[in-house]
């Protein structure tokens, strides 16, 4: 006879945990399954993704040199090549650059997944009406994280490896990038933008457990933005250019995340207004 799922409120502690595992277990599998299709088109994914920001025919300095064309600005957005070379200084350092990469590949690929089991675990806490949202909030997650991940690659990529392959102390040094190093770069480029633009869910979330209020998200704007600054420092070239470039789409995530937390509240409260009547 098939063992029933117990109701949330008769599991212990330990239950949760082991349904927790299971979800874990479901998630590690599909990133392992997808990951292992990725390394199988490792090649793909090295040539026309990975190493792609290294050509000048990359679209974002097509269009950043377009741009200062029409300014008259000298740029090196217009250079016949990146001064620069990728290199492999260990034994096993691309073949450990494959592994990582393809279940890099699987996380950012099976993400809507990942969120699947995460929300699943979560919702019997929730009420009825929300969990019937659930579908949306997958989408709206996923559709985030995925316009994050292409913001990190197209723009925050290539203004770094632009600006750094082109900084130069002297001419007597020669940029001759290490494999891990340059991956290292796109990587963290990618998935930090895409779990930045994760914010407005972030909130939605604080908002619906009582630990943050459109009032609290409005008082605090000021020490937002000085954050946004740095986190734009942080993940870009310490140019002025890239950092305004990061920083506005995070201070409109900001914003939209005020709006999304006043929504909740209103329901909120329209909701407690309904059980007092």
């Amino acid at each position: 006879m098939a063992k029933q799922k117990k109701n949330i409120n008769e599991m212990s502690f330990l239950d949760h945990l082991e349904d927790l595992r299971w979800h874990l277990i479901r998630i590690v599998t599909a990133v392992v399954i997808v990951g292992t299709l990725a390394f199988i088109f490792s090649r793909f994914i090295f040539n026309d993704i990975i190493f792609a920001p290294l050509s000048m025919d990359f679209p974002t300095y097509k269009g950043l040199c377009k741009a200062a064309t029409f300014i008259n600005v000298d740029t090196t957005f217009c250079a016949e090549q990146i001064p620069m070379i990728i290199q492999n200084r260990t034994m096993a350092g691309q073949f450990s650059a494959d592994i990582w990469t393809a279940i890099l590949a699987g996380f950012v690929i099976s993400f809507p997944y990942v969120i699947y089991q995460l929300w699943h675990f979560i919702s019997p806490g929730l009420h009825e009406n929300e969990r019937k949202h659930s579908r949306g909030f997958i989408i709206i997650s996923s559709l985030l994280f995925f316009i994050g991940v292409l913001f990190g690659y197209f723009v925050i990529t290539p203004l770094s490896i632009n600006f750094l392959a082109n900084y130069s102390v002297s001419t007597v040094v020669d940029n001759q990038i290490d494999i891990s190093s340059y991956i290292a770069l796109v990587r963290s480029s990618a998935l930090a933008s895409g779990l930045i633009f994760e914010l407005p869910i972030i909130v939605y979330f604080l908002t619906k457990i009582g630990l943050v209020t459109p009032e609290i998200l409005r008082k605090y704007r000021k020490y937002a933005l000085v954050v946004v600054l740095l986190l734009s420092a942080i993940i870009t070239p310490p140019d002025i250019a890239s950092q305004v470039i990061v920083a506005i789409p995070i201070i409109i995530l900001y914003q939209v995340s005020i709006s999304i937390s006043k929504l909740v509240l209103r329901k909120e409260r329209k909701k407690e207004k309904q059980h007092v009547k």
